[in-house]
C-alpha cells in the first residue's frame, strides 16, 4: 500500500506540474491575445470617429473594426481558456492535501474496516438451499469461501495498516487530536467545525454536542479541533 500511494502521489505531483505549464502557457497566450487586441483598438480613428460612407476611408475602417472585435473575442476566449487551466492547476495541487487531511484519513480507515469486517463475514455467511433455506456453510465452504477472498482480505487490512500510520503520524504531529470515547465525556466542551459546543454523551464512534436549540448534533471524534474539560 505504501508503494501504491508514492506511486499516486507522484503521478498526481506529475500532473500537477503539467497543469501548471499549461496554465503558465495559456497565461501567457492571454496576455498575448490582449496586446493584440490593444493594438487592434489603436488602429481605430480616435475619438469614435463614424464610418464615412462612401469615403476612399470606408473600406479601411470597415476592416479595422472586424479586425478590432475579433482581436477583443479572441482576447475574452483566451481569458476563459487561461482561467480555466488556472483552476484545473488549483485544484490538482490541492488534491493530495485533501486526501491526507486528517479527517478524510480517519473517515477513510473507518470505511475501510467496515469493508474488511463485510469481507469476513461472507467466509462464515449461511448458503441458501432451495428445500430448507438458509443453512450453515460447512467447513468446506468457509475454506473454499476464505482462499477465494484471502487476497482482498490481505489487501484491504494491508490499506489499514497503512492509513492508521499516517493517522498514528498526525497525532503524533498534532496535525490530528486522536479523541475518543476514552479521553470525552459528558459536560466536556468540544470545538467541532470551527465552533465550541457541550458534550451530551461520548457514544462509541460519535459524540454528541448542543447546538444552543432543543436539539443535539453528532460528530465524529476526528471532527474534535479541541477539547476542554470543566474546572
Amino acid at each position: 500500500m505504501a508503494e501504491v500511494e508514492a506511486g499516486k502521489v507522484q503521478r498526481q505531483a506529475d500532473r500537477v506540474d503539467a497543469l501548471e505549464h499549461k496554465a503558465d502557457r495559456t497565461a501567457t497566450a492571454e496576455t498575448a491575445a490582449w496586446d493584440r487586441e490593444h493594438a487592434a483598438l489603436r488602429r481605430l480613428p480616435e475619438g469614435g470617429e463614424p464610418i464615412k460612407i462612401g469615403h476612399h476611408s470606408e473600406t479601411r475602417h470597415r476592416n479595422a473594426i472586424a479586425t478590432a472585435d475579433r482581436a477583443t473575442r479572441a482576447a475574452l476566449d483566451a481569458t476563459a481558456t487561461a482561467q480555466q487551466a488556472q483552476a484545473r492547476a488549483d485544484a490538482a495541487t490541492h488534491t493530495t492535501d485533501a486526501r491526507y487531511s486528517p479527517i478524510t484519513v480517519a473517515n477513510r480507515i473507518e470505511t475501510m474496516g467496515a469493508e474488511l469486517r463485510k469481507l469476513e463475514r461472507r467466509i462464515i455467511a449461511p448458503c441458501y438451499d432451495d428445500e430448507r433455506g438458509y443453512i450453515d456453510a460447512t467447513e468446506a465452504q468457509k475454506q473454499a469461501r476464505a482462499d477465494h477472498l484471502a487476497p482482498h482480505i490481505a489487501e484491504k487490512r494491508d490499506q489499514i495498516t497503512y492509513w492508521e500510520a499516517v493517522r498514528a503520524e498526525q497525532i503524533a504531529t498534532g496535525q490530528a487530536t486522536g479523541h475518543s470515547r476514552d479521553t470525552i465525556q459528558k459536560g466536556d466542551r468540544v470545538k467541532i467545525r470551527g465552533q465550541w459546543r457541550d458534550v451530551v454523551r461520548a457514544n462509541a464512534k460519535t459524540v454528541s454536542v448542543t447546538t444552543g436549540y432543543t436539539w443535539t448534533d453528532t460528530a465524529p471524534y476526528a471532527e474534535i479541533q479541541q477539547h476542554q474539560r470543566p474546572e
